[in-house]
């Protein structure tokens, strides 16, 4: 099967990036509007860099065009918290996608706690076992979707999650979810190590394995 991007149509478009860019981390991402707290999942995010270090959310427009509360709220105080999603958190962040009306907190809806930030107005959420504090550093927007790159100021890690000594994930402590299409996600407990090669010995004597 070969396909024309510049051809397909946009919705065909998204269900093969959708259906075939997997697993994809998922940003359960907290923003404030007027005091309500406003919680959404997106999968098209991820990590960009270290130095600043910056993760961006992609955000698309409502079907009949407006801002959805995400993209409105972090254009309009510039602050946010992403929030991990591990197995026992992934049915309530599932229900988060459903389009409630911009007055209703998600987060109460489906039962998480809210828990306060140390440098943005935003709250976490208390279940993550990792929330990254971030202040918008660009808006990029792209056809109907806009690009929001969040510098992170903050991070909270559930204790346990990463040895402190070290600061290297401790494998069994932290098993987030990762998202497919539709309703389908997946677990990580099935992962394996492959031989260092010379790239990674290099890192690792940086201290950056």
């Amino acid at each position: 099967m070969e396909l024309d991007f510049e051809t397909l149509e946009v919705a065909k478009r998204y269900k093969l990036l959708a259906g075939l860019v997997v697993p994809r981390p998922i940003a359960l991402v907290s923003t404030l509007s007027g005091g309500v707290v406003n919680l959404a999942p997106f999968s098209f995010f991820n990590a960009l860099g270290d130095d600043p270090p910056i993760c961006i959310i992609s955000v698309e427009n409502r079907d009949e065009g407006p801002l959805k509360d995400t993209a409105r709220n972090i254009l309009d105080t510039r602050e946010f918290v992403v929030n991990l999603v591990d197995e026992p958190m992934a049915a309530p962040m599932h229900a988060c996608s459903v389009a409630y009306p911009p007055e209703t907190s998600e987060l109460h809806e489906v039962g998480f706690t809210a828990a306060p930030s140390r440098r943005v107005a935003p709250p976490r959420v208390a279940e993550s076992p990792v929330s990254l504090e971030c202040r918008l550093h660009t808006h990029i927007p792209i056809g109907l979707r806009h690009l929001l790159i969040g510098e992170i100021v903050w991070m909270h890690v559930r204790d346990g999650v990463v040895d402190p000594a070290t600061l290297r994930v401790v494998p069994d402590k932290y098993l987030p979810v990762g998202r497919f299409f539709g309703n389908r996600y997946c677990r990580t407990r099935d992962q394996f190590e492959i031989a260092p090669n010379e790239y990674n010995l290099r890192r690792a004597a940086l201290g950056k394995g």
